[in-house]
């Protein structure tokens, strides 16, 4: 028998966030300052900025969205509900624009946390660029195969 058997799933998820807290010290206010940052050098980016402000007009919903969002990858909260493919399948992006991202991204988390806090957000970011760049291609007519990236024509 597990320690988790009579757990709820609330307290489970619960347990295993602040498992995660514990071994990475990440919680909800580093999220949050890692978000600001990071948003903070995208808006301020030649490749990046242009496209976010394109799109986004009033930046603290998406703020907000983007805390929950990470709270729930870095964390495993559950407080985010939403779908992003579809949102990021129609940009005018590719591999060059994952790839500033992940720059950004990394520069951010390393000032931000600690190395194991860091490593935590990196992986789950490489994931979620690899993901978005996959949809990304096959909206655009592109089928990827095992580490093939997606560059526009031109």
């Amino acid at each position: 028998m597990h320690d988790d058997d009579d757990l709820t799933p609330a307290e489970r998820r619960a347990r295993m966030s602040a498992r995660i807290a514990a071994d990475t010290a990440i919680d909800e206010a580093q999220i949050k300052r890692v978000v600001d940052r990071f948003y903070d050098r995208v808006r301020a980016d030649d490749l990046l900025g242009p496209v976010f402000a394109d799109r986004i007009t009033d930046w603290q919903p998406h703020l907000e969205q983007m805390y929950r969002f990470w709270s729930s990858v870095a964390l495993a909260t559950g407080a985010y509900n939403g779908t992003p493919m579809p949102k990021h399948m129609v940009l005018p992006v590719d591999a060059t624009h994952f790839d500033r991202w992940l720059e950004l991204f990394a520069a951010t988390v390393r000032d931000e946390c600690t190395p194991e806090g860091a490593e935590h957000f990196l992986a789950r970011a490489r994931n979620i660029a690899s993901s978005l760049e996959m949809g990304v291609a096959s909206y655009n007519g592109a089928i990827l195969g095992r580490g093939e990236r997606f560059y526009r024509a031109g």
